[in-house]
Formats: C-alpha cells, sequence, structure tokens
C-alpha cells in the first residue's frame, strides 16, 4: 500500500511517498480502507523528532492518530461491525496510509451526513476538548477561556462547552477569525499585550476555567484570570504548566468519547470547519501549513 513515511526526523519534506505492506486484521480487529486522515500537531512532533513518543520508534514511522474509511477486513471475534462500514476512529500512529488496522472499540459508525474530510478529522481534537474540558470540570453557568480558539481543538471546546452549560466562553484569537468564533457562540478577543485586561473588560465577574493551545503568554495569562489554578489546562506548554503548579492532562480516548461527540454532531451542535484538504502524496504541505500558525478549523489529509 501507499503511505506517508519517515525514514529520518527533520522537516515536513522528510515525509515521502512509500510503498509498504498492507497490515491484515487479527482476532478483535478491523481494517478500514482509508478515504480522509486528520492532520494534528501531534503527528508535526513525530515527523521532527521532539515527541517523546519517537524514542520507542524504529523507521519507517507513518504518522496520523485519527482517519475516516469503510472497513473492507474484519477479524475473528469482532461481531458489532461488517465489511462495508463506514466508520471513523483513532489509533497513535499509521494513519496517513490507504490501509489501517485497529481494535473494534477504536471505531465508530459515521453518520451518513458527515463528509469524509470532516469524518477523517473529527476524533483527534473532538477527543481532545473532551478530555480538557472534564477535566477543567466545565459545567452550567461557567465562564470558560480558550485559547487559539480559532483552531480545531478550539472550534471543538467552544461548542463542547456550550453544550455542556457554559454561560460565557471567550476566545482569543486573531482579528480575522473574530466572525468565525462569533458564529460558534463565543466572545473574541485578540491576542498580545494586555489580554488580561481585555478579558476582564468582557468577563467582569471572573474566568472560572481556561484551556491553552496557544503557548507560555497564554498559559500565564490564564493564571492571572482564573483562581483554581486545578482549572486550567495546557495542550502545548507542558514544562512551563510544571512550573506553574498546572496540573497535565490526563485520561484515554475512548469509543464511548467519539460516539457521544458524533451524536452531537448529528443533532446540529457541533459544527467542524475544514480548512484546508490535501491529497495523501501532499502530507508535507499539509504540515507546513499547520506549522505557520493558528489557522482556522482543521487541515486533512484525503486518500483516493
Amino acid at each position: 500500500m501507499r503511505a506517508m513515511a519517515l525514514a529520518s526526523f527533520g522537516p515536513p519534506d522528510v515525509l515521502q511517498l512509500t510503498e509498504i505492506e498492507a497490515p491484515q486484521a487479527g482476532p478483535g480487529e478491523v481494517r478500514v480502507r482509508i478515504k480522509a486522515a486528520g492532520v494534528l500537531p501531534f503527528d508535526c512532533g513525530v515527523r521532527s523528532g521532539s515527541h517523546p513518543l519517537v524514542q520507542k520508534l524504529g523507521f519507517p514511522i507513518v504518522p496520523g492518530n485519527e482517519f475516516a474509511g469503510i472497513i473492507d477486513q474484519i477479524g475473528d471475534g469482532v461481531k458489532d461491525f461488517s465489511v462495508g462500514n463506514e466508520v471513523l476512529g483513532f489509533t497513535v500512529l499509521q494513519c496517513y496510509a490507504e490501509f489501517v488496522v485497529v481494535s473494534a472499540d477504536q471505531i465508530v459508525i459515521k453518520p451518513k451526513n458527515m463528509p469524509w474530510e470532516i469524518a477523517g478529522g473529527f476524533s483527534g481534537n473532538g477527543q481532545g476538548a473532551h478530555l480538557a474540558l472534564k477535566a477543567l470540570g466545565v459545567g452550567q453557568g461557567d465562564t470558560v477561556l480558550i485559547h487559539a480558539a480559532a483552531g480545531g481543538l478550539g472550534t471543538f471546546s467552544i461548542q463542547l462547552a456550550k453544550v455542556w452549560g457554559a454561560k460565557t466562553v471567550i476566545g482569543t484569537a486573531n482579528e480575522a477569525n473574530h466572525d468565525y468564533l462569533r458564529s460558534l457562540g463565543a466572545i473574541p478577543v485578540s491576542y498580545g499585550e494586555e489580554l488580561v485586561d481585555r478579558v476582564r473588560k468582557v468577563a467582569p465577574e471572573g474566568v472560572d476555567a481556561a484551556l491553552d493551545a496557544a503557548g507560555p503568554d497564554a498559559l500565564r495569562a490564564s493564571v492571572e484570570l482564573v483562581k483554581d489554578k486545578d482549572r486550567i489546562r495546557t495542550m502545548v506548554s507542558f514544562e512551563l504548566a510544571n512550573e506553574l503548579g498546572i496540573p497535565a492532562l490526563s485520561g484515554n480516548r475512548s469509543a464511548a468519547k467519539l460516539a457521544e461527540l458524533v451524536e452531537l454532531y448529528s443533532q446540529g451542535k457541533i459544527h467542524i470547519h475544514i480548512r484546508d484538504a490535501f491529497p495523501l502524496q501532499q502530507a508535507a504541505a499539509a504540515h507546513q501549513k499547520i506549522e505557520s500558525g493558528h489557522g482556522r478549523g482543521k487541515i486533512v489529509l484525503t486518500i483516493d
């Protein structure tokens, strides 16, 4: 099969179209012919060699940890799925490829009204937002601050916080994305100096919880704005979080969480914007795009 694989760590162009042996479904597993795969900052960390996970891996490495496609092979003992089912799911690696094999408890049925591009980029940021907001205890009446709110994680986080009862959601973003945040139900504020003052102006009664996907400045601002450090999490500034006494995000992805998010999508309560869709062989360009800054929505790969 074709896959975008690494033979060494480095910049985006180390991703090369490679022929590798197609995986086969074992007991309790399914093989999925991938139609779309999401691109995440996690993948860029694998590609560059900066993510701790890569210390345990040998080459070639195929990045990608979220996907959507059609089941074409069923292993022994799988009862809830059939060949031909359209599904979306998650794994740690191996999704920048024509086929992926996963346990049957890592997929859910794709809704008929969900386009392939959205399905392929749904699980990673969706479950990341779910884990983070649960850890923050977001619920009825809360005022929630989300940094890098126009990105894939932020888009999910705004909408999920609203579904779970947050009274006010404030999102940091470039001005070009402010109307987009308003369309999701958030109050936009700009990055940069005096961020804390701008947030206090729109939330004079204070901020209950904050999620950082932007970096150190955003995390420091969150500490000034949120009284309880247990209600702050970061997805990017882990060393600084440790220094500041902010808990690390923990928990695991699951088909149950994914099914919950898919149901919200089917109900029209979650909307996802696809920023760009690249063919599989242009994975390097997708990485360049995602590393260029905090853009709007998701970046995905499509596989013909």
